[in-house]
């Protein structure tokens, strides 16, 4: 039995790796002036930066899968958002997923962080910095209960609601994906300021992140900007409609061709990959 179980992992392993997109040949990021081209689901970038792995304010996960790049906006927000959670003694802020060298897609585990604009952020703020090893196999904090309605209380701190609003106040984000369960339990502790709920945005997973996305860079020209959130806080029937049971025979959307790329994103892998 363990023969044929080392022979799955094997063979799953050699799966991954051949669906390893061209993206991820491009081992350092394109020169030039930073500019993100596309949409966040289908672009790339040129000029961006790597955020720099030693930081007293925040931690960097998987830093040998060589996600840590992005818009030096996004690397800008980063150091602001971790500097502030310093100040307040908040704890640590552990860092995701950014993005590839050249953005672009990646192989699994995103349709987004293409453009150096997205990054992912563990709802955990620990007081003891991580180690190499914790850093290398996060154990992700899984705050929504079993039924996925609501956060699980014990684990929930105010700290984490924090975090989001902090991030939810930067002028440079959009955008912040969440479980519903977290977006609910942000709801209900607000009190009367609630403007940044907006931002606050329900989506699938997230757990036990957060996905924090910038806006476009003035100067990104080819770079396409989503249409901003609805009016309001979020927190009305829009919300709960995401617990409400799916209808009978619904099922989950097929999976679709990517579409074409950007004409400078092609033009850039074929002069980097192909």
């Amino acid at each position: 039995m363990k023969k044929v179980c080392f022979a799955l992992l094997a063979l799953l392993a050699c799966s991954a790796a051949s669906a390893a997109t061209p993206w991820q040949k491009i081992t350092q990021p394109i020169p030039g002036a930073a500019q993100s081209i596309g949409t966040f689901s289908n672009g790339c970038i040129v000029g961006a930066q790597p955020l720099p792995i030693a930081s007293d304010h925040y931690q960097i996960m998987r830093t040998d899968q060589r996600r840590y790049f992005g818009h030096p906006e996004l690397v800008r927000f980063i150091e602001r958002l971790s500097n502030q959670v310093s100040e307040l003694q908040l704890g640590t802020v552990l860092v995701g997923d950014m993005g590839m060298p050249a953005g672009g897609r990646f192989n699994g585990g995103h349709a987004s962080h293409q453009t150096g604009l997205d990054v992912d952020i563990f709802l955990q703020l620990p007081k003891t910095r991580w180690s190499a090893a914790q850093l290398r196999r996060p154990q992700a904090l899984d705050l929504v209960s079993g039924d996925g309605k609501s956060v699980v209380q014990s684990l929930w701190k105010p700290e984490i609601g924090g975090l989001i609003k902090l991030a939810a106040l930067d002028d440079e984000v959009t955008r912040i994906f969440v479980n519903p369960a977290i977006k609910q339990q942000l709801c209900l502790d607000a009190g009367p300021d609630r403007d940044w709920l907006r931002k606050v945005r329900p989506w699938f997973q997230h757990r036990a992140h957060m996905h924090v996305r910038l806006r476009c860079p003035p100067d990104s020209l080819e770079c396409v900007e989503q249409d901003p959130p609805p009016p309001g806080d979020g927190c009305g029937e829009e919300l709960q409609s995401w617990f409400k049971p799916a209808a009978p025979g619904s099922s989950k959307p097929e999976k679709t061709t990517p579409p074409p790329l950007p004409p400078s994103c092609q033009a850039l892998l074929d002069k980097h990959v192909l």
